[in-house]
């Protein structure tokens, strides 16, 4: 097969998987950061799908004539990048949630700086902590990993043949909902230490009311969630490495249901 498409049928193929791989980009880690051109993500989804294309083309099917038939393929290949996105994103986000709550206990919640990835406000310890997770991501090779879980999805569920039913969508909101589960296993010790050491100045202040807590709490508060939050980071390494091993099965069990129905 030439790898540019010659026919308008080759050429439906190549725009559905082009698709397919322009979503799942738009949604990874760094690449859906706003300081990178829109361009540059789009013309590197053309290229993967240049290299993707002589291999996966010839499995595609016959596609519908009308438009509403071609509309409802688009937003299926629409949905599995999203999916498989979302897969991706999932613990990332998770870091984040992780970062925002350890910094409100800390007391940084007024400190918050512009992500230039995101263009919004997020706390310190957020961004700090969603930097060193991508970090670990690509120093465990999970790139290399989506990489191979996005050629072999489209041999899992074909171009066009996705079958989205209630139980898929239902499937993508129960594991969307795992971040705030991801969020409070990895902030568990800085959220842990900061919640007691609140306790404690609370029982100080009911038996020395004399003494002005505000002050003393505030920098100590710091010292605990910050240390604790290094140790959150060193654990999260650890919960780095066990889900980027699990990440292709997670990634292909997903396909598989959505190609099952």
């Amino acid at each position: 097969m030439e790898i540019f498409p010659t026919s308008f049928q080759a050429f439906k193929s190549f725009f559905l998987i082009m698709t397919r791989i322009s979503v799942i980009l738009f949604m990874l880690p760094f690449f859906n950061a706003r300081i990178i051109p829109a361009l540059s993500k789009a013309g590197l989804a053309f290229i993967i799908t240049i290299v993707l294309f002589p291999v996966i083309g010839t499995g595609t099917g016959p596609f519908p004539a009308t438009a509403l038939g071609m509309a409802r393929i688009i937003l299926a290949e629409v949905c599995i990048g999203l999916t498989l996105g979302l897969l991706v994103q999932l613990i990332f986000e998770g870091v984040r949630i992780m970062g925002q709550l350890v910094g409100f206990q800390t007391g940084f919640a007024i400190t918050n700086i512009l992500d230039p990835q995101s263009g919004m406000q997020i706390s310190v310890l957020s961004n700090m902590a969603y930097m060193v997770a991508v970090v670990f991501f690509l120093l465990l090779n999970g790139h290399h990993i989506l990489l191979i879980a996005l050629r072999e999805s489209f041999q899992i569920v074909g171009v066009g043949s996705a079958n989205l039913t209630r139980h898929t969508f239902e499937k993508i909101v129960s594991l969307s909902g795992q971040m705030f589960v991801i969020a409070l296993k990895i902030g568990a010790p800085a959220i842990a230490a900061l919640f007691f050491t609140q306790v404690a100045f609370g029982l100080v202040t009911k038996v020395i009311p004399q003494m002005n807590i505000m002050i003393v709490a505030f920098p100590v508060q710091i010292v605990v969630g910050l240390v604790f939050f290094g140790i959150s980071l060193n654990g999260l390494l650890l919960f780095m490495e066990r889900y980027v091993g699990k990440l292709h099965s997670l990634l292909l069990n997903s396909m598989a249901l959505m190609g099952a129905g």
